[in-house]
């Protein structure tokens, strides 16, 4: 290793490399086959090439930055600046040069080809009863002979004829009260926010005379790699948008640990954190409206659900006790505030803000919400509820008890530290099939509905091209390859003599098998390796481990039903899911899909103040399994290493998917030995 060349770790695709001292970021991105955008030739004039330096402790990337990591701003980027702005602390990747290890996020905006934010909201009909609501009321002049100011008047006659005790009436709109209510000749429409508490309702805004809305709230699921919005009508709960943006938060680490590390060792570096999600809600809120064709106005409340560390940076706190044991919240009551409290400047100064309350220290209030909306708690049978994700939350039972805990499965299920991976973006193959019989692989990309060996493919992916393999596709080619005998219980890939394909090459001390080879055309090589594999045996076993872990708790050996939530497990194959062993086996018409779940139960509390009362007390009723504390779960994690599971039996999957018994590990021969089979 050379000391005049530097690392260089671009997010959120999780590519690395070393480069000499001097190389422009834009040259390091293109070699590392790094998706930022550039139309003019790295001249400082098009923009398309900004991205966002990260500096200081990297835990999970073995780097520290130093803050002259990079050059400093030269005279394009002055100029640049000067006459169209750069947002606080980005650089033209064309003009910016290496001087040191560095990580260097690429935002949204600076990708050719844009993340696909799956998290829309699911159709699922909603009892209305809204915490906002409208109510027209007719005021009484003053009057000399009863000098009651204007406010009293108009809270006299929120309480005579609509029974609203007490409305509190914020300091902004009593500066605007007179000329509202003189406007509206004491005729005024007032927005008040009831909610289930025994707290004195309160006054949003008001207009002069009748004004018939609509008026929006927004539902948002704050995710350790993405953030979705949904913006709901408040009269009868359809959604009017849906948006979705990835967290800004991935340059600071990929996983939650990462995020609490930096926070850590960096001194400021939860308020960095805390800024950079709450600037990304302000652009979300500014998208969906404009989506929406909405005035920001309107929006007059919101409701979030995340995961304990993405709450705490939400609110501002400090996430530090949840990176050690006892995993303390600094609170898990759910948290009712204002939108300046959170930092949303892009909704009005009065609108509320409803964070769902967490279960325990690393269960929640995403896990809350799922739990409101799949209702696990009301099922006579017996229920697995997985939220996959970079850190899955898992819940398990019936209306006897609701058992619950979080697995660390790390963001490989999401494309990255994946070899070919991508997030989920045009050009990204996300399905994948292999025959058993020719080895041969075809396969779907996003943005294209046809397969690789249909008519019309390459015509119809000539603009997006094959670029990578995103979460749902790596997981379909490990669980194809397994299926077709590429790949033996371990998870070893065999040769190509051991295989019968040439698709199987070696690479380095092991094997790869190759899906896609455009390089002579100038295009991506896209393979599976077995460090591919090592990395999805990793996730898929701590997300068994957790729920065997819960089914040990509950004293079962198997469940009635399994139910796949979360934006990637509504794109996952039960089937696949079940030959990697990700889930308990089941019959696979038992295992469904719930899309995402969290962003329904976000919708719910928006939209029914009853729901927000049943989830605080769902949450008190659930109970909490530790798996970093938990003995057993390490046991149970090293079983599942195998495909399927090393002593798990799976016969509703032997139904439906015999597995070749394969062995590419003794002295590099295929025995064809069979595996007994225990359990």
């Amino acid at each position: 290793m050379a000391d005049t060349d530097a690392l260089v770790i671009f997010t959120p695709s999780g590519r690395r490399g070393r480069f000499p001292l001097g190389t422009p970021v834009l040259t390091a991105a293109r070699q590392l086959g790094v998706d930022l955008d550039s139309v003019c030739g790295g001249r400082g004039i098009c923009s398309k090439c900004q991205v966002q330096p990260s500096f200081g402790a990297f835990p999970k990337h073995g780097v520290t930055v130093a803050e002259d990591a990079l050059s400093d701003k030269n005279a394009v980027e002055h100029r640049y600046d000067e006459k169209r702005g750069l947002k606080p602390g980005r650089r033209l990747g064309c003009q910016a040069v290496v001087q040191g290890d560095i990580v260097i996020d690429v935002p949204p905006e600076s990708q050719v080809h844009k993340q696909v934010v799956r998290k829309a909201a699911d159709a699922r009909p909603i009892t209305m009863d809204a915490a906002t609501r409208l109510v027209m009321v007719e005021v009484e002049e003053p009057d000399m002979h009863n000098p009651t100011g204007d406010a009293e008047r108009l809270q006299a006659a929120l309480a005579t004829q609509w029974g609203l005790q007490n409305v509190t009436i914020p300091l902004p709109l009593l500066a605007d009260l007179q000329g509202i209510l003189r406007k509206g000749k004491w005729q005024v429409t007032a927005a008040v926010y009831d909610d289930h508490t025994d707290a004195a309702p309160r006054l949003l805004a008001l207009w002069p005379g009748l004004f018939e809305g609509p008026l929006y709230g927004l539902a948002v699921d704050v995710g350790s790699t993405t953030i979705a919005a949904h913006l709901c009508d408040l009269n009868d709960g359809h959604v009017v948008a849906s948006s979705g943006i990835m967290n800004p938060q991935i340059r600071f680490g990929e996983d939650l640990m990462s995020r609490v590390s930096y926070a850590m060792l960096n001194p400021g570096g939860d308020a960095e954190m805390t800024s950079a999600v709450r600037e990304a809600l302000n652009d979300l809120v500014t998208a969906v409206a404009v989506e929406a064709k909405v005035d920001p106005a309107q929006i007059v409340e919101s409701t979030f659900v995340c995961n304990p560390v993405m709450h705490h940076l939400l609110l501002g706190f400090d996430p530090i006790e949840l990176g050690q044991a006892p995993f303390a919240l600094v609170t898990s009551d759910a948290v009712s505030l204002t939108a300046p409290d959170l930092g949303l400047s892009a909704l009005p100064a009065q609108a509320r803000a409803y964070v769902l309350p967490c279960i325990a220290g690393h269960v929640g209030a995403d896990a809350a919400a799922v739990a409101l909306s799949e209702a696990p708690h009301k099922s006579d049978d017996l229920v697995l509820v997985v939220d996959v994700g970079t850190n899955a939350e898992i819940l398990l039972g019936n209306k006897a008890r609701v058992l619950a805990c979080s697995s660390p499965t790390g963001p490989a299920f999401e494309g990255a530290q994946i070899s070919s991976g991508q997030r989920a973006a045009p050009g990204a193959i996300e399905r994948l099939e292999i025959n058993p019989d020719t080895k041969e692989p075809r396969f779907r990309v996003i943005g294209c509905d046809l397969w690789s060996d249909e008519d019309g493919f390459d015509l119809a992916t000539a603009t997006t091209g094959i670029t990578g393999i995103c979460g749902s596709g790596i997981i379909e080619a490990v669980a194809e390859m397994r299926m077709a005998g590429l790949l033996d219980p371990s998870g070893l890939i065999g040769s190509a003599e051991q295989t019968g394909t040439q698709r199987c090459q070696p690479d380095g001390r092991t094997h790869e098998y190759v899906i896609h080879d455009a390089t002579p055309e100038g295009g991506a090589r896209i393979t599976v390796t077995q460090g591919d594999i090592r990395a999805i045996q990793l996730a898929k076993s701590a997300l068994y481990a957790g729920a065997r872990l819960l089914m040990d708790e509950f004293g079962v050996d198997s469940v009635d039903r399994v139910v796949l939530a979360g934006a990637f497990g509504a794109h996952i194959s039960p089937k696949h899911a079940m030959v990697l062993g990700m889930i308990p086996d089941a019959p696979l018409d038992h295992v469904t899909s719930a899309g995402n779940a969290a962003g329904t139960g976000a919708r719910i509390a928006l939209c029914n103040r009853a729901a927000r009362a049943e989830v605080e007390q769902l949450v008190r009723q659930i109970d909490k399994v530790e798996t970093a504390i938990e003995p057993r779960f390490q046991e149970h994690f090293v079983a599942a290493n195998a495909l399927p599971h090393a002593t798990d039996p799976f016969p509703e999957l032997a139904k439906v998917a015999p597995l070749p018994q394969v062995s590419f590990n003794t002295g590099g021969e295929n025995t064809g030995r069979r595996r007994r089979r225990r359990g």
